[in-house]
């Protein structure tokens, strides 16, 4: 999925579900960067791709906020 597509279906989530969805990432980051470190997984890609979806994501959770 192109990065253009994820901002867009971010931005179609309510800020509930965009913070629900944070919790959610923020968990699958902490296993991925626990297989990383012990060695079980090489997707260093994956691990770099969910950081900055996750950026993206609070990025538009914060305008979401202000523009309330």
């Amino acid at each position: 999925m192109k990065s253009s597509d994820r901002v867009k279906k971010f931005r179609d989530l309510s800020a509930d579900e965009l913070q629900r969805q944070e919790g959610e990432m923020n968990e699958h980051m902490f296993k991925l960067r626990f297989q990383w470190a012990m060695g079980q997984t090489e997707s260093l890609k994956k691990i770099r791709e969910l950081r900055r979806d996750r950026a993206r994501m609070l990025t538009i959770l914060r305008e979401k906020e202000s523009e309330n």
